[in-house]
């Protein structure tokens, strides 16, 4: 279990967030287990796996959990609260951080950090908090769906600007956000129009156009949402574009959708199509990231205020 006590919490104190990622593994050797994981079961294909092996290989392994625990960290100091971190298909788990918890903790605030699918992660940690095996398990509070919260709209808009600032002067700018198969949208999953909403406001933010763009589809086959990256690269391209500043604004720390499918896939197929081609930085622990996450956090414990 991680957890981050900020310096001076009263004893007495019996509110804590807990931060919920996606998840990632600590060695490649785990990744056909949590290949299985994220497809409900399904053992990976062996191709999939030596290729993923080798895209953890080349970036030198996810940073993921460590950026989460810094994140755990910079929010436990901005609240004076202990923040808790566990992960949605990979270890820690929910129920395994809560379970530990006792009765230290009466109140847990669940923050996903996924902030356009907080639903589906909210409905993970439910039944989780089902499986709890402490007698006494704190009582969750939930954060809903945040990716038009204007403290994070102002924070992706605080990392893209500089990096635009240095780009070719007609650099186009191309949000992405993780894909997801199209029939869980076709079903009323509104992640692709919270998506759409947020790259809309941060380009009013920014006063140009932006360009939104869906990256990583898996491989399974079906429909994926789109127009993925390339789609988007060909099409600047044969409109007169010479420079690409790409935002991976779906992901809110680095890891293999930006170190590798961004900064080397992607890259590369800019190049080929003669795009220079700049990257914005995942926010990690910016401060506006940390201000919008502690603002939820306040929210949340407010509504549900006993």
């Amino acid at each position: 279990m991680v957890a981050v006590m900020a310096e001076g919490l009263s004893d007495r104190a019996r509110d804590g967030v807990l931060l919920v990622a996606h998840g990632t593994v600590a060695s490649s050797d785990d990744l056909p287990a949590f290949l299985a994981e994220i497809r409900r079961g399904k053992p990976p294909p062996d191709g999939l796996v030596a290729e993923l092996r080798r895209r953890y290989d080349v970036i030198g392994g996810s940073p993921l959990l460590a950026l989460t625990d810094a994140q755990a960290s910079a929010l436990a100091r901005e609240l004076g609260l202990p923040v808790f971190v566990a992960m949605r298909l990979w270890e820690p788990r929910v129920e395994q951080v809560v379970s530990r918890l006792g009765s230290e903790i009466a109140r847990l605030c669940v923050l996903p950090l996924a902030p356009f699918s907080a639903h589906v992660y909210n409905a993970a940690a439910r039944a989780a908090f089902e499986n709890v095996a402490s007698a006494d398990p704190p009582a969750p509070v939930f954060v809903d769906n945040w990716g038009l919260e204007p403290a994070l709209v102002a924070a992706h808009v605080a990392v893209i600007q500089p990096v635009l600032a240095r780009a070719n002067r007609g650099a186009e700018l191309v949000l992405s956000a993780h894909s997801l198969p199209k029939i869980i949208v076709d079903r009323g999953d509104p992640y692709a129009r919270l998506v759409a909403a947020a790259a809309r406001r941060i380009g009013d933010e920014l006063g140009r156009p932006v360009h939104l763009a869906y990256q990583s589809q898996g491989v399974d086959g079906g429909e994926w949402l789109g127009p993925d990256l390339p789609a988007v690269f060909r099409s600047l391209q044969g409109a007169g574009a010479r420079a690409v500043v790409v935002a991976p604004f779906g992901f809110l720390a680095d890891h293999v959708e930006t170190l590798y499918d961004v900064d080397i896939e992607a890259k590369h197929q800019a190049h080929q199509l003669g795009l220079e081609f700049s990257r914005v930085p995942a926010l990690n622990t910016h401060p506006q990231l940390i201000h919008a996450m502690a603002e939820l956090v306040r929210r949340a414990f407010l509504e549900h205020a006993s």
